[in-house]
């Protein structure tokens, strides 16, 4: 989306948007947040079926700046063509070297070397946002970046993975439980008392100090500090101290979104746990799906649909993938020609600061957000060598898409206008 009325076209900023997965197509930022159509869902409800309301987006920053949304081959409309497959776009480093292409032609076809350019993802597009400047500012012919905006971030991903001796997410998602249990009225009324921030708060300070110490010591533990974390524990997540003895005070988040509220046969959400929804039963280990993902993906389909065909005149008739379990299942995690257990591309902003002295970080962050969890976000940019002064972080009162959100999404925009401004 382009402003044709421009005379000088350095004043005039680019940014670059794209969704995760990896295998998503943009179309949840695209309706939702940037583009200048938004479907509008009832907030932490089940969308149901048709029709659904769309409307001219009021909240679109198409005033303050260009907006090229980018679906990555296999997702979308998009394809591999020639001798290609699709598969050999599929990867963290391949996937970035692809679109750092493509951002390099768009720049050149259109003219746009000297105007300020912005990377926007979201999820796995917050990895593929870092892995891409890396692609864009490494070697000579560099395409230097003003602002990468990373909305529910993931770059470390030892955050995110229940294995084994990693003791890294259940200090990371510990917040994100507390956050939730205070929605669902599942802490104390002195907690509650308290407010969501300042519940939170204790919970950041308790997660990364006694539990922190707690799981780094394992068995060697006094049974009294066992017993004392794990009250503090039932005390955050708002589950009983016997069901933590029997997990060994370690909650996965896929376990608490089955167990918080199984008393009332109900589970939660993964990308926003203010969601609940019903399984077949209430005995699993594990939720059946996702009621925040269900609850919003059939208006985010048909809206995007009925835009591209009815707005846009497209008259493509292949399958738009929303999100490809064949790209997903696929991917290469593989960085640097070596496999790394835990990707991590974290570094890759540390570094690219360093080499670029205008460039700046937003991070949005919901709390209710058990995809990207915002103490994880949080743990990840006290480390690998990224400079905070140019990092604003923002926490909305939603999940993973907090655009869903009405006053999130006020608040969101405000906040990205104002990151295009730089004091």
């Amino acid at each position: 989306y382009l402003r044709n009325d421009i005379k000088d076209s350095s004043t005039r900023p680019v940014t670059f948007i794209f969704n995760g997965g990896p295998g998503s197509a943009s179309l949840w930022l695209h309706m939702g947040l940037f583009g200048p159509k938004r479907v509008v869902v009832t907030d932490a409800k089940d969308d149901g079926a048709a029709p659904y309301h769309i409307e001219s987006n009021d909240y679109s920053v198409l005033d303050e700046s260009d907006l090229v949304f980018i679906d990555p081959v296999g997702t979308g409309f998009s394809r591999a063509l020639g001798d290609k497959k699709c598969a050999d776009f599929w990867g963290v480093k391949e996937d970035a070297q692809s679109i750092a292409e493509f951002i390099r032609r768009w720049l050149i076809e259109h003219k746009r070397w000297n105007s300020p350019k912005y990377l926007a993802g979201e999820s796995y597009g917050t990895t593929r946002a870092a892995a891409l400047v890396n692609e864009l500012q490494g070697g000579w012919t560099d395409i230097s970046v003003n602002g990468i905006m990373l909305i529910s971030s993931i770059l470390d991903f030892s955050h995110a993975r229940y294995q084994p001796g990693n003791n890294q997410p259940y200090i990371g998602f510990l917040p994100t439980m507390a956050a939730t249990a205070f929605y669902h009225n599942k802490v104390s009324a002195t907690d509650k008392a308290l407010g969501l921030e300042a519940f939170i708060e204790e919970a950041r300070q308790f997660a990364i100090k006694d539990y922190a110490l707690a799981l780094l010591q394992g068995s060697r533990l006094t049974p009294e500090a066992y017993q004392a974390v794990r009250q503090s524990l039932a005390r955050f997540t708002g589950l009983s101290e016997h069901y933590l003895d029997r997990v060994n005070l370690r909650v996965s988040a896929s376990r608490y979104t089955k167990e918080l509220l199984r008393d009332q046969d109900l589970t939660i959400g993964r990308l926003d746990s203010r969601y609940t929804g019903k399984d077949y039963d209430s005995g699993g280990d594990s939720t059946d799906d996702d009621p925040s993902g269900y609850g919003i993906d059939g208006a985010y389909t048909a809206a995007m649909h009925q835009y591209l065909y009815d707005d846009l005149g497209v008259t493509l008739s292949r399958p738009f993938n929303v999100l490809s379990v064949d790209v997903n299942r696929s991917w290469n995690w593989n960085i640097s020609g070596k496999q790394m257990h835990y990707v991590n591309v974290a570094p890759y902003l540390g570094q690219a600061q360093r080499e670029n002295k205008d460039l700046r970080i937003f991070v949005g962050n919901g709390y209710f957000d058990f995809a990207t969890p915002f103490f994880a976000t949080e743990n990840t940019f006290a480390d690998n060598g990224i400079d905070n002064s140019r990092v604003s972080m923002h926490y909305y009162k939603a999940g993973h898409m907090m655009y869903v959100e009405p006053e999130s999404l006020t608040q969101l925009v405000k906040d990205i206008r104002a990151f295009y401004h730089p004091k």
